[in-house]
């Protein structure tokens, strides 16, 4: 169902996402900046218009982030944003330490955030509210001499215009004679209502946007973009961010699956579809709302998080039936329980003890991959494995590589490139020595049997070692490969030391990344599924294999 209003047909908005900033700013949301570049890249892939890769300064992580970004992302589509604060009370922005991180950070976009409530100008900076817009003006004004796209986040807007609309504008208006680009007007304490946003953002777009700008210096117009930045703590973060569209915004900020502070910040995942597919609002391509569902498990699975099935449009069970009453409507008719086509997002109807097929999915992935010669029977048995592994306590969604192995082990010239015969691990404690760990390899490659023997700091270290050791005299661009992170997941805690667990590993040789899963009751064993498969994908795809195993000589 599609409800147009004039206000939004046809309209374009531009998505900021800040997931990486804002969206780690939740509880039990931990990224790496190997986590933060690998999301980022992908952010670029479905067409996000910006990306927030955090605080200059603020932290270490965020240090490398920025300096590895400006060699290492080569973002096709969106601009990176710095993030940071306005300058000192007092200070001059040229001076500020702060300030100048955001310039050497080497965005070609910065946001900035600054007091938009007079409450926080008096209370929390404890400076005068005439000080506090030189503070914005001068700010934003030095870093669009520093060649910025400047995009100026007014905090707690919507709150400091119920308390002092007059000030509140006023703020806005200092940004604008500064230079901004963009003017945000953040609900951040996410309490205002969707009538009490339109009300506000009509008052910002007459009073601000379509009026000469303070003292006359610049007229404040159309090319100047206003955005939203809802938080959820009211439930409301989506209906806000969709309101404040109606009301004339055209930049939405929010996070992939509202992650973020206290009760999350809007949630991407249901505002895109919802301006694209029910209010004519241009987001992004189809065939990328297509990857939604995908983007969504992505980042779950980066970020090491349970993905809820029950979110809107991307959850597992957003058009999964149970009810008998339901399931025989869809059966007849599949669009009399759902309220838009979920492959358009991405995703899949279900009926519950009867899943519907999803081999297109996988069809899509084989030409993704480059891989020819497979039938579309072998697709099919290829996405039943994976449903009888996910079944299990495999996850796919941020393991590409090990689904591009299951597609190439049916290739009419698919071999082995080794094969695991046994293997142990262990963890001693010897006194004088501490903790320590041992693992033992026997694998066979072609017609050679391999035995190493490796120590680690862990099990798992030592199995990749020991690995490592038995194939390089074959396979020596395997020197390249490095282990770059290392997640576990207890997939049911009720069933204690037990229950199945998963592990994503991810390796890289320099150049490029891939990710591999396993899962089993027994963490080694989960482990080695993951290491061995890296392994093989990298020869496989490397292309590069020239010694014949079977001309190797047996190790002692």
């Amino acid at each position: 169902m599609n409800t147009t209003s004039n206000n939004t047909a046809n309209k374009t908005v531009l998505l900021y996402d800040t997931t990486l900033r804002d969206g780690t700013q939740g509880e039990g949301v931990s990224l790496s900046c190997d986590d933060k570049l690998r999301i980022a890249r992908r952010l670029d892939e479905f067409g996000m218009h910006y990306i927030e890769g955090g605080w200059p300064g603020s932290n270490p992580k965020d240090i490398e982030f920025f300096a590895r970004a400006q060699n290492e992302l080569n973002l096709r589509h969106a601009r990176l944003a710095a993030f940071g604060s306005t300058c000192r009370p007092d200070a001059d922005p040229a001076g500020d330490p702060q300030v100048q991180l955001l310039v050497d950070a080497g965005t070609p976009a910065v946001t900035i955030f600054g007091k938009s409530w007079d409450l926080h100008v008096t209370h929390v900076l404890r400076t005068t509210l005439e000080e506090n817009l030189r503070m914005i003006q001068a700010t934003v004004a030095y870093l669009k001499k520093n060649g910025r796209e400047v995009i100026y986040d007014a905090e707690h807007f919507f709150d400091g215009y119920v308390a002092n609309p007059e000030y509140a504008l006023a703020t806005l208006q200092a940004a604008v004679v500064g230079g901004a680009d963009a003017v945000v007007l953040c609900d951040t304490n996410g309490g205002n209502l969707p009538w009490q946003i339109a009300e506000a953002v009509g008052v910002v777009y007459r009073d601000v946007l379509a009026k000469d700008g303070q003292n006359g210096s610049r007229p404040a117009s159309a090319d100047v973009v206003l955005g939203i930045h809802a938080h959820n703590d009211s439930e409301l973060g989506v209906a806000n961010s969709l309101e404040a569209v109606r009301a004339g915004c055209t930049h939405i900020q929010g996070t992939i699956n509202g992650y973020g502070e206290r009760c999350g910040n809007a949630n991407l995942m249901s505002i895109i579809p919802d301006l694209q597919l029910k209010m004519d609002v241009e987001c992004v391509d189809g065939a990328r709302l297509r990857q939604l569902s995908d983007l969504s498990n992505f980042v779950s699975e980066i970020a090491n998080l349970n993905p809820d099935d029950h979110q809107p449009f991307v959850g597992n069970s957003a058009f999964a039936h149970k009810g008998g009453m339901h399931v025989n409507a869809v059966e007849k008719y599949v669009m009399s329980y759902q309220h838009i086509d979920p492959a358009t997002v991405g995703n899949e109807t279900r009926v519950v003890v009867s899943e519907l097929s999803g081999k297109d999915n996988i069809a899509i992935k084989r030409r993704e991959f480059g891989l020819d010669g497979l039938s579309r029977e072998e697709e099919r048995a290829v996405l039943l494995q994976i449903k009888e592994m996910e079944n299990v306590g495999f996850a796919f969604e941020g393991a590409e590589a090990s689904v591009d192995l299951m597609l190439r082990r049916l290739l009419p010239d698919y071999r082995p490139l080794f094969e695991l015969v046994d293997f142990t691990a262990g963890v001693e404690h010897r006194s004088g020595r501490g903790m320590f760990a041992e693992a033992t390899v026997k694998v066979r490659v072609g017609d050679a049997m391999m035995h190493e023997v490796a120590e680690g700091n862990g099990p798992v270290n030592a199995l990749n070692l020991a690995l490592r050791k038995g194939l390089l005299r074959f396979y020596p661009e395997l020197e390249n490969v490095h282990l770059t992170d290392y997640k576990v997941r207890i997939l049911d805690g009720r069933t204690g030391t037990a229950a199945v667990t998963r592990v994503l590993i991810d390796f890289s040789d320099g150049e490029r990344q891939w990710t591999t899963v396993g899962a089993s009751p027994n963490i080694i064993e989960a482990s080695w599924i993951a290491l061995a498969d890296a392994m093989e994908y990298f020869l496989l795809t490397e292309g590069s294999m020239e010694i014949a195993p079977q001309e190797a000589q047996v190790s002692g």
